[in-house]
């Protein structure tokens, strides 16, 4: 009795049940495209082409197989090939012709050929540069960077881009253009002791304006001391103070220069010892001497200052100023500043009449100047 039942629910089941899948229709096969080589190739032609580049040939999509760029006198360019980009690695020659040659292969096994020629400009005049610093030198903390054109700079901007200074501890600093052929570099405050210092004026094809290029590019690096030593020179108390690291480690008697006469007055502000004689003959035809023999003259300022020896005027040391600018010290005391003293250490002369800032075709000012007003003699503006 209970068969149809079964066999309903069984139909039912069937009724419900899916149709069966109908055959799929094949795949189409892939087909795999093999990219052509693609090449980038800088400059590839053109006239009056710096010669300080970049050169270069790149490639996607395939491989450099080979790279020359060669000059119409037959020399190939040294390169190097890396991360898939040839690129030279010399500067080359001011109105020279080149041409590239070579090949990439790309992925679809089609070889494509490197090719091109340029030329690159010809200057009306080159620029030479050069530097206050000697290479593997040390100097004195307040040491600025003075670096001088042979000619006055008209694209002060191009060629302050292409001047740059490293520095092995974090240094504030900035360059200042003092005229149009001379752009100093100083830091905000004093060098850090021990600090490793390194110029790069990467000039060399740099426009300097007026069709005036760069010669060559200049390298130098050299060192802070290992100590800081700082005078301050008093021209009211008629004191010349040396510390080092901080520290006191003399405060002698000092006669500067005469106080009611502008031309001889000790000038204000933070002068740099430029040069050391153990001996010299002083001229100032203006004031009547000429050939005066001093001792141990360290020379702070190329007005004509120094801190020399002076025993004429020991009884006036400490006690009032006489001298046509300098400071006078005892010979021995003289010998020891000369002793500790090394080119870039500072000498802060104070409270006199007239500023050394005043006359700024002097060499060193730079401390002379706050740093807003450093800064603003930069020809790029940040």
């Amino acid at each position: 009795m209970f068969r149809p039942l079964i066999l309903a629910v069984l139909l039912g089941l069937t009724a419900c049940s899916a149709a069966p899948d109908a055959p799929s229709s094949p795949a189409a096969p892939v087909v795999e495209t093999k990219a052509k080589a693609a090449l980038t190739v800088t400059p590839a032609s053109g006239e009056g082409i710096s010669p300080a580049g970049p050169f270069q040939v790149g490639v996607t999509g395939g491989a450099l197989t080979a790279v020359a760029l060669t000059g119409a006198d037959g020399r190939v360019v040294k390169g190097e090939l890396t991360a898939g980009k040839w690129v030279a690695t010399e500067d080359l020659g001011y109105d020279k012709s080149y041409t590239w040659s070579g090949s990439a292969k790309g992925e679809d096994g089609a070889e494509v050929p490197v090719s091109g020629s340029f030329r690159t400009i010809r200057p009306q005049r080159l620029v030479n540069a050069s530097t206050n610093v000697g290479d593997h030198e040390t100097y004195g903390v307040a040491m600025p960077i003075k670096v001088t054109f042979s000619e006055p700079v008209q694209d002060k901007a191009a060629v302050q881009k292409a001047m740059t200074v490293k520095t092995s501890v974090p240094t504030e600093g900035a360059w200042a253009w003092l005229s149009d052929t001379e752009a100093h570099w100083r830091p905000r405050e004093y060098w850090k002791t021990n600090t490793e210092v390194s110029v790069n004026l990467d000039v060399y094809g740099v426009p300097f304006g007026g069709g005036a290029y760069g010669a060559e590019d200049v390298h130098v690096q050299f060192k802070i001391a290992d100590r800081a030593l700082v005078v301050k020179a008093d021209t009211q108390t008629h004191r010349f103070v040396i510390y080092r690291d901080g520290v006191q480690l003399h405060d002698f008697p000092a006669s500067y220069g005469l106080d009611s006469v502008r031309d001889r007055v000790t000038r204000s502000g933070t002068h740099v010892v430029m040069q050391k004689e153990a001996s010299r003959k002083m001229t100032n035809r203006k004031f009547g001497y000429e050939n005066v023999p001093v001792n141990w003259a360290v020379l702070i300022s190329d007005n004509g200052e120094f801190v020399h020896e002076y025993a004429p005027t020991v009884g006036d040391q400490g006690n009032r100023n006489v001298s046509h600018g300098c400071a006078n010290l005892s010979p021995d005391n003289a010998k020891t500043f000369f002793d500790l003293a090394m080119i870039g250490d500072p000498v802060e002369v104070l409270n006199s009449s007239v500023n050394l800032s005043e006359e700024p075709q002097f060499n060193y000012y730079d401390w002379a100047l706050d740093w807003a007003t450093w800064t603003s003699k930069s020809a790029v503006k940040s």
